[in-house]
């Protein structure tokens, strides 16, 4: 078994679908005719995130069950490199940390209330 998408339910549809073409690199594609507006994004040919536009501009509150983030891993230091110039040239404001142990980067964004988005890497190589 494999995950096959995550939903994001947002009344900002067109913004967080700029986030995740322009800063993710997924692709907008393909999407049944729905009754609700909506985008699939691609990444390797398969619709890996549903968006789905929603009327309320509050996020649902939080319970003590829930998923918290979405996680993308960046596999080069050239490709998350040029994931925070991306984010830079957005202004999309961001929290940089780093994995006790490990040493592996990570970077949490909110495209829209509700949503948190992490990215992660390899740690820094030294020398």
């Amino acid at each position: 078994m494999k995950l096959d998408h995550a939903t994001v339910v947002t009344p900002h549809l067109e913004s967080v679908r700029h986030f995740f073409c322009h800063i993710v690199g997924l692709t907008d594609g393909a999407r049944p005719p729905f009754s609700f507006e909506g985008h699939w994004l691609y990444e390797g040919g398969k619709p890996v995130i549903h968006l789905i536009k929603s009327n309320s501009d509050h996020p649902p509150a939080k319970s003590s069950s829930r998923i918290d983030h979405i996680a993308f891993r960046v596999e080069t230091e050239t490709n998350w490199e040029k994931l925070i110039a991306r984010l830079q040239e957005d202004d999309v404001e961001y929290r940089a940390t780093a994995l006790p142990a490990t040493g592996e980067r990570q970077l949490f964004v909110t495209p829209t209330p509700g949503v948190m988005i992490e990215f992660v890497t390899a740690p820094v190589s030294a020398g």
